[in-house]
């Protein structure tokens, strides 16, 4: 018998997301071909793995004790690979990494420049995420290593089965048109002299709109959003057309429009980049490669972080 790794790791997708559309989705196939390709994984087992209750698939106790061989399988391939970088002192590797607009822009550039010039042979694939599914991405391998954010004011849980490299501290600005925050010559200002205005936002969803709404709330006023938008440069469009105000990165300033201007917080509000990468793989020489020009790059932006 002889069992594909390439079918091992759908059969452990369907284990831990407990539907077929989910298990494809996350592998970005179709439903219909995950399925055949479980079909064809029984077939090579040659008992029944799957039945049907209603209109889920769901394991048969077979099925089960295959998927948690899978696991262990899938980590021993993960180990191997892990040997065989440090054998060839990571050469020739690539990289999946999650990254989200504003380091994609603002960060990545700089850090994938410095990678090119130290070791050439370190290739970074990147897929775009939001921040609120990168490390749930990383630890179901769909990347190896993924931008994270965690704010002050709106703290996150992090992961036991992750490991967590914080690279970038940034602060948020207000983000207007020019001359609507008027008589501030450049900032700083305050977030309480904000309460009146109309704002564009994330929603409460997300890391960011979640942030910013408890930062609010501690400078006495809740948030009055017009717009609800998630990306920081569509935001600065609106502000920049006079629809609003918003609050930007220091990294998403770098995209910031004619039209806009940005003051400093008297208070700041902070958020920290973190790179997520899963514990099996924190010997890999190339990500720990990847993570030195990234923090190298942004302590050249001046958003070190703390203790970096």
């Amino acid at each position: 018998m002889e069992l594909s790794l390439h079918r091992l790791r759908m059969l452990r997708e369907l284990n831990r997301r407990g539907t077929v559309t989910a298990a494809a989705s996350a592998l970005h196939y179709t439903a219909s071909a995950v399925s055949q390709q479980l079909a064809q994984l029984e077939r090579d087992v040659g008992a029944r793995l799957f039945e049907r209750v209603g209109r889920r698939v769901q394991l048969t106790e077979l099925g089960k004790l295959l998927a948690e061989h899978a696991e262990e399988i899938l980590e021993s391939v993960e180990r191997a690979t892990l040997a065989l970088e440090e054998a060839q002192e990571a050469r020739t590797v690539t990289l999946r990494a999650g990254v989200f607009a504003t380091v994609a822009a603002g960060l990545l550039p700089g850090a994938l420049d410095l990678l090119a010039q130290r070791q050439p042979g370190i290739r970074v694939r990147t897929k775009q995420l939001a921040p609120e599914l990168s490390a749930q991405a990383v630890k179901d391998g769909e990347v190896d290593i993924a931008f994270t954010v965690n704010y002050a004011d709106a703290p996150t849980p992090w992961d036991a089965n992750l490991l967590g490299a914080p690279v970038a501290v940034e602060r948020l600005h207000v983000a207007a048109p020019v001359g609507v925050l008027g008589g501030k010559e450049g900032g700083p200002i305050a977030l309480s002299d904000l309460a009146e205005h109309p704002w564009i936002m994330a929603g409460p969803r997300s890391h960011f709109g979640r942030a910013v709404r408890a930062a609010c709330l501690r400078n006495g006023f809740q948030l009055r959003v017009t717009h609800e938008v998630e990306e920081q440069s569509t935001a600065m469009a609106m502000a920049a057309a006079g629809l609003g105000i918003t609050l930007v990165s220091d990294l998403g300033l770098a995209l910031a429009p004619p039209g806009m201007e940005a003051l400093p917080l008297t208070t700041p509000i902070t958020r920290t980049i973190s790179l997520a990468y899963r514990s099996t793989a924190a010997r890999r020489p190339a990500l720990q490669m990847v993570i030195d020009v990234v923090r190298a790059a942004a302590a050249d932006l001046g958003l070190s972080a703390a203790g970096e």
